[in-house]
C-alpha cells in the first residue's frame, strides 16, 4: 500500500476565547443535567437514563477541558514572553 501524502499544508489552528468557550459548554452540560434530574423516573421508565448521565459526563469532561485549556493558555503566554524577537 502506498503511503498517503497530503496535497496541501494543514491550515493554522483557530485561536479565540478558548477558555470561555469550554467553560460555557461545561456550564451548559451541567445545566442540562440539572434540568433532567427531576424527570429521572420518566427517563427510567423509557430506558433512556443515558441522556441524564451523558449530560453529567459532559460536565465532568468539561472540567478536565477547562483545566487543560487554562494550562495550555498559560504555556503559550510563557513561551511568547521567553522567545527572543
Amino acid at each position: 500500500m502506498a503511503k498517503w501524502t497530503p496535497k496541501h499544508e494543514a491550515p493554522e489552528p483557530l485561536e479565540g476565547p478558548v477558555v470561555s468557550t469550554i467553560t460555557g459548554g461545561t456550564i451548559l452540560w451541567f445545566v442540562l443535567f440539572l434540568v433532567q434530574l427531576p424527570f429521572y423516573g420518566w427517563f427510567d421508565d423509557r430506558d433512556a437514563t443515558w441522556w441524564v448521565w451523558t449530560c453529567l459526563a459532559g460536565a465532568g469532561l468539561g472540567l478536565i477541558g477547562i483545566w487543560y485549556v487554562r494550562k495550555r493558555d498559560a504555556a503559550i503566554k510563557r513561551s511568547k514572553v521567553t522567545q527572543p524577537q
